[in-house]
């Protein structure tokens, strides 16, 4: 659709929004909602809260490219790495609430808000739910150069046990999922590694290829390129279900961990203040984009399932994942390092 022929339809849909408020008594909301319609009027800032080349910067990215070709209006990332995502969380908190300024945020969100004592901003009120980008299961890797003789996921289990402490594993930083649902395996099979965080799923897998430390529990987004060429072993998968990516990689649940259920997911979120049409209609493009063909294809190369959810719906996810990641916290005694 060409530029005049967009600026026509905004028109046409803004009139009748109008005739719509007038008409049902809603004129108070009319200034909200011809905002709504007509944003975006400028760039679209979305801050990813790590490294480039990490998980959520795979899945924000073509994101991007797809609203700004269909709203013709840029959307640029602006990665801002540190404390496990928390440093990105707490710009976007503070950032103006005025339609411009969204945070791509993770499941690890949820987990910084018992893991951390003493956050910048307060997850469920100084940030507006808008909807998920994606989600991911978790995967066990490890480079097959640095430990070519780890087969299995039994291997590997063995090799761990008979050296409590001396193998080490890569995260995206404290408090992501990377981290804690190794946490939550180190309890259940009492097992020990230590812990070596990362500014980003991106620099935690680049050290991972070099050799430079044992294993991941990666999201399933960045380690998927790596799998296929050989460049890593997957040995299982923490959701309950096994990845429809990856069909032959049992879950741990089918390897002798009973109940273990744990994955990755992707969201969108708004400073407190942001209206409630401007979240509405983000949520509707975003809903769109992942639904489109070529999202479709990208989505299903990093084995990932699709969102798209209401904002209410994903407020709802996001309530119930602080309550779960409170209790795997205080079970498993994680801190930050």
């Amino acid at each position: 659709m060409h530029q005049d022929e967009q600026h026509r339809q905004r028109r046409l849909a803004l009139s009748r929004i109008a005739g719509f408020a007038a008409m049902t008594g809603i004129g108070s909301s009319w200034p909200s909602l011809a905002r709504a319609q007509a944003w975006p009027t400028k760039p679209v800032r979305l801050i990813v809260p790590f490294a480039a080349g990490g998980g959520t910067d795979a899945f924000a990215r073509p994101l991007t490219k797809s609203l700004s070709a269909t709203l013709n209006q840029s959307f640029v990332i602006d990665n801002r790495a540190g404390a496990g995502g928390t440093l990105g969380a707490e710009l976007a908190a503070k950032s103006a609430p005025d339609g411009y300024n969204w945070l791509v945020g993770a499941v690890h969100h949820t987990i910084a808000v018992s893991l951390y004592p003493k956050l910048g901003y307060d997850l469920q009120k100084d940030l507006i739910p808008c909807t998920m980008l994606a989600s991911v299961p978790n995967v066990v890797v490890i480079n097959p150069q640095r430990m070519p003789q780890i087969k299995t996921f039994a291997d590997f289990q063995k090799y761990v046990k008979a050296n409590p402490g001396k193998l080490n594993f890569a995260s995206a930083g404290n408090g992501t999922a990377h981290h804690l649902i190794v946490e939550m395996w180190k309890t259940a099979t009492s097992s020990q590694a230590q812990h070596v965080p990362y500014r980003g799923a991106g620099p935690a897998m680049a050290d991972l290829l070099a050799g430079q430390v044992d294993f991941m529990f990666d999201g399933l987004g960045t380690s998927a390129p790596h799998i296929n060429t050989g460049k890593l072993t997957a040995l299982a998968v923490t959701t309950a279900k096994r990845s429809f990516a990856l069909p032959n990689v049992p879950t741990l649940a089918e390897l002798g961990v009973p109940g273990f259920d744990a994955g990755t997911w992707y969201g969108l979120w708004a400073p407190a203040g942001t209206s409630p049409e401007t979240v509405a209609r983000l949520q509707q493009e975003v809903a769109k984009a992942i639904s489109s063909s070529e999202l479709v294809a990208i989505w299903k190369t990093l084995g990932a399932e699709p969102g798209g959810q209401a904002p209410a719906e994903f407020a709802k996810l996001i309530d119930a994942e602080v309550r779960k990641w409170s209790k795997v916290v205080k079970e498993s005694g994680a801190k930050i390092d």
